[in-house]
């Protein structure tokens, strides 16, 4: 199946610690149905101090589960997503509004 939310859309979390929180992906893992939000989910992770980075404990974002996810809308709503056919191009749109994406 297609994936709904890709890198790049503006998304609301429905459920867990970050509940209402806004962010936007930054990359999503189609087979573990999955996606890393900028600011969403973070842990700290402790690193070895390398040439490039000085080490320490580093806040990181954790993947999503895309359930939890649901895409904002041009109104600012949470709104599911659907495919349908524009011409002969496979286009997604908003379930709300019916507003191509």
């Amino acid at each position: 199946m297609a994936a709904k939310l890709k890198s790049g859309d503006k998304v609301v979390v429905l459920t867990g610690k970050d509940k209402g929180k806004e962010g936007t992906i930054s990359s999503v893992d189609p087979k573990a149905n999955k996606a890393v939000v900028d600011g969403i989910n973070i842990a700290i992770r402790a690193t070895r101090q390398t040439q490039q980075s000085q080490g320490g404990r580093i806040p990181k974002a954790m993947p999503v589960d895309l359930s939890n996810l649901a895409l904002l809308d041009a109104n600012g709503k949470p709104t599911r997503v659907g495919f349908k056919m524009d011409g002969d191009k496979k286009v997604r749109f908003a379930k709300t509004t019916g507003d191509v994406i």
